[in-house]
């Protein structure tokens, strides 16, 4: 082949960029874009192995998902690759009327003709994994391993809680009928492996859920990915798990990313509620904390003009700025509405003020956030911690190119890591 290889598409931004690590720091000549190229970008951008999309269908209602996917689908065809991976959350967290997985796999389904789709139900480098169909997911960095739906936060996540252990049931409810291959059967060899998928797939299920115990089993299903999608280019659903099979047994490179020298101040967006950032924040003491109110910005123009004056202020003055969103009272705006507000102060304060080293706390506000920056892709710089990518931004404005950014989840990272973000 003298295209990529390999295609993914992150339903939030943070996912997207942890998904560019790994394939990155394993070797392949990666890009992630954020907005579909056209052809004259695509050849700018030189020989890649593998191309992704930064998206945000994660927060999406099923229409909207349909709208986001199909162009999705229909570029990634026309590209070639053999493995189009469609990257969710690796706690899954999903929900029938919003992110539905379902419908992701029922609009992109009708590009890749193979009849096997995978879905990597774990990484285990992240603390995420799936036993006989039933994740499992560490409450952040090294903490104490939870089933999913006792989990101290996705189980009260304020969008899609996560109330439903086994895998199948949850993924039933949003359509899409998936059955079990356990991770015992990766014992018995390659070739007995292969025929009990035969046998899975002869029902013709929606899904094959691939349970992820330990690092070993990623092995085993990135040969059944590769083996497979030279038959006919599959769909694979799944955290960056589906990297890691796809790039099994290849050496990793240094992966520690390395700060460039600070130039000017550094600016922090909070919006994730997870405590795990709430404990990164309140260890950052060396920034200058501005607390917004959702609400404000999303009804009151003259506020949300007032916090942006501030933000810039603070930064005119040399001050390293962390802004977090308040945690919203008994009548909080919708989610959507707030990332959407949080992304427009974000894009006011770089267009007043832009500072180049960024970082951005939450999925759906790493989407929208960068969604609204003038970039148009990132590069793999290196990891800050795993599951957290520091990228290169790539711009047409030069102000903005080489912009070092880094996009993380709620439940990444060590309690020093804002910290260490801005020395």
């Amino acid at each position: 082949m003298n295209g990529p290889e390999y295609g993914w598409y992150g339903d939030d931004f943070t996912g997207a960029t942890d998904t560019l690590a790994e394939l990155a720091s394993r070797g392949m000549r990666a890009l992630l874009f954020l907005g579909l190229p056209d052809a004259a970008r695509l050849k700018r951008a030189g020989p890649l192995d593998a191309v992704g999309l930064a998206g945000a269908s994660r927060a999406l209602v099923p229409g909207a998902m349909a709208a986001e996917l199909a162009p999705v689908g229909r570029f990634f065809r026309d590209l070639g690759v053999r493995m189009m991976h469609y990257k969710c959350c690796s706690t899954f967290d999903s929900a029938s009327e919003v992110g539905s997985i379902g419908s992701a796999v029922a609009t992109l389904r009708p590009f890749f003709s193979n009849p096997f789709r995978p879905i990597v139900g774990g990484q285990p480098n992240l603390g995420r994994y799936t036993l006989f169909g039933h994740l499992f997911a560490a409450a952040g960095t090294g903490a104490a391993v939870h089933r999913i739906d006792r989990h101290p936060t996705m189980r009260a996540h304020p969008v899609t809680p996560m109330a439903e252990a086994d895998l199948r049931l949850h993924l039933a409810a949003q359509g899409l009928d998936a059955v079990n291959l356990p991770y015992l059967s990766y014992d018995h060899g390659e070739l007995a492996t292969e025929m009990l998928l035969d046998r899975l797939l002869a029902a013709e299920p929606d899904a094959v859920l691939m349970d992820v115990s330990r690092e070993a089993d990623l092995a085993a299903i990135g040969h059944l990915l590769r083996s497979r999608s030279l038959r006919a280019p599959l769909l694979a659903v799944g955290p960056s798990g589906v990297a890691q099979a796809w790039c099994a047994g290849t050496a990793i490179g240094p992966g520690r990313a390395v700060l460039g020298r600070k130039a000017g101040p550094v600016l922090v967006l909070a919006g994730s509620l997870s405590p795990v950032t709430r404990r990164q924040v309140a260890e950052a003491t060396d920034y200058r904390c501005l607390t917004v109110d959702p609400a404000v910005l999303i009804d009151d123009a003259a506020g949300a003009a007032a916090t942006t004056a501030e933000a810039c202020r603070l930064l005119r003055a040399g001050e390293d700025l962390l802004i977090v969103t308040q945690s919203p009272g008994d009548a909080a705006p919708a989610s959507d509405k707030v990332a959407a507000a949080t992304a427009t102060l974000l894009a006011q304060i770089m267009q007043q003020h832009p500072v180049r080293r960024l970082g951005i706390a939450g999925g759906d506000t790493s989407s929208f956030g960068t969604r609204a920056l003038d970039l148009w892709g990132l590069s793999h710089v290196g990891s800050l911690a795993p599951g957290i990518a520091l990228c290169h931004g790539h711009s047409d404005n030069p102000v903005l190119d080489g912009l070092e950014v880094m996009l993380k989840g709620g439940q990444m990272g060590a309690p020093d890591l804002l910290a260490r973000f801005r020395v």
